[in-house]
């Protein structure tokens, strides 16, 4: 096993055109570290540049105490797991787990030892003797998760192997991945779009976005995923991790004289806890100006399963559609505001010929309910807001306030 290094790593192609810039990156050994984000952020350009499937433009790259930028993928000492398998299909599946081994002139008892261990793992014994195409698209999966872990390599690669799965069997797999490597405790760096898969398997997430011409850096956030979710650093880490996503609306903060904190938004006013505020170092500099606030789904509750005083921090909206989900409801419902546009959403607004006027004068909310009460369809309902959950955000810099990487 080894420690994998990324310093100022950037990918530039022929054409002038930036895929990957400054990224910053350790992954301790043994370490599950997961890259996540929307296509095209380079995510899975960051893991071919690792692998030596992409030179690297910019920065250096070590894997141990070895700098590799200029080493051939083979002589790495790593191990990729691609999202189509890449399985030879004439072959068994003994032969396809035992062909990178055969390659290196391995003796054959040790080949033997190594790709049935394997299989034992991975739970394939019964399968060593067929062909690819007599076995299911999670069976396929194993095998080229054997194929990887026969090598005893001192990093896995894996580039989104899971997506050409089912719902169900990604659940399934998702949770082998993890019981895997807690066994076999080998540093792994893992790509995937799905923030949901990257939320449970790694023990750190790193969140990026594509590069633009404002801001030529891919890498927004790197922390274990609780941070991600508790404490973002921007707009996008804060919209990207969670679902559903947060809520974000345009609004203010004021104390009065006793030194208590509202939040307004949307012709509602609620008391923020001193949780909220302490959790945002500087943002008394705020007071009276114009922020975006992010409340997650779950922040609110039916007021009619809420005990105790809440009438500081409740809100009466009309709900749009309710989604019942057997033990919780997922409540939609509109807020008199226009969506809050971060310089993000408005450059991409420009690319497309877009006005931010045609996105409407309305923001869309999700509340996360319990289902012990019913709540129609079109009806008047109270929603306690937990404020001690409030985000507060820079409207210009889409950065949160006061914000500090957790300890």
């Amino acid at each position: 096993m080894a420690s994998i290094t990324l310093e100022d790593i950037g990918k530039i192609y022929p054409d002038g055109t930036r895929a990957v810039g400054s990224v910053n990156l350790f992954v301790e050994d043994g370490e599950f570290l997961v890259l996540v984000g929307p296509s095209g952020c380079g995510k899975s350009t960051v893991l071919r540049m690792i692998a030596g499937l992409e030179d690297i433009s910019e920065g250096k790259l070590s894997i141990g105490d070895r700098v590799v930028n200029d080493v051939p993928p083979k002589d790495r000492d790593i191990a990729m797991v691609f999202q189509n398998y890449a399985l030879y299909p004439h072959m068994t599946v003994y032969d396809n787990m035992a062909f990178g081994l055969k390659l290196r002139k391995m003796p054959k008892d040790e080949i033997d030892r190594r790709v049935k261990e394997a299989a034992e793992v991975l739970e394939i014994t019964e399968f060593l003797d067929r062909k690819p195409k007599a076995l299911s698209g999670g069976q396929r999966q194993r095998v080229a998760m054997g194929r990887a872990i026969v090598r005893e390599p001192a990093a896995f690669l894996m580039d989104e192997p899971l997506s050409n799965l089912d719902a169900k069997l990604r659940v399934q797999m998702r949770t082998e991945l993890g019981r895997l490597h807690q066994r076999l405790k080998t540093t792994t760096v893992y790509v995937t779009h799905d923030q949901v898969e990257a939320m449970t398997l790694g023990h750190r997430v790193a969140v990026l976005r594509a590069v633009s011409q404002k801001r030529p850096y891919n890498l927004q956030q790197v922390a274990p995923p609780t941070e991600l979710f508790n404490n973002p650093a921007n707009l996008f880490v804060a919209g990207f991790i969670g679902s559903p996503a947060m809520n974000m609306i345009y609004g203010e903060l004021s104390a009065d004289g006793e030194g208590r904190v509202h939040a307004s938004f949307a012709g509602h006013r609620v008391y923020v806890e001193k949780a909220a505020i302490d959790g945002h170092p500087g943002i008394e500099d705020y007071y009276g100006k114009q922020i975006v606030i992010g409340m997650r789904p779950g922040a609110f509750e039916d007021a009619r399963v809420v005990s105790g005083h809440h009438a500081d921090r409740t809100i009466r909206v009309m709900t749009d559609v309710n989604e019942l989900l057997g033990s919780e409801s997922y409540v939609h419902f509109m807020l008199d505001s226009p969506p809050v546009i971060t310089p993000d959403i408005e450059e991409l607004l420009a690319d497309e010929g877009t006005e931010p006027e045609a996105l409407g004068d309305k923001s869309q909310f999700t509340a996360r309910v319990s289902a012990d009460v019913p709540v129609p369809d079109g009806t008047e309902v109270d929603l306690v807001v937990d404020t001690s959950k409030l985000h507060f955000f820079d409207v210009d810099s889409s950065e949160k306030i006061g914000y500090s990487p957790k300890a």
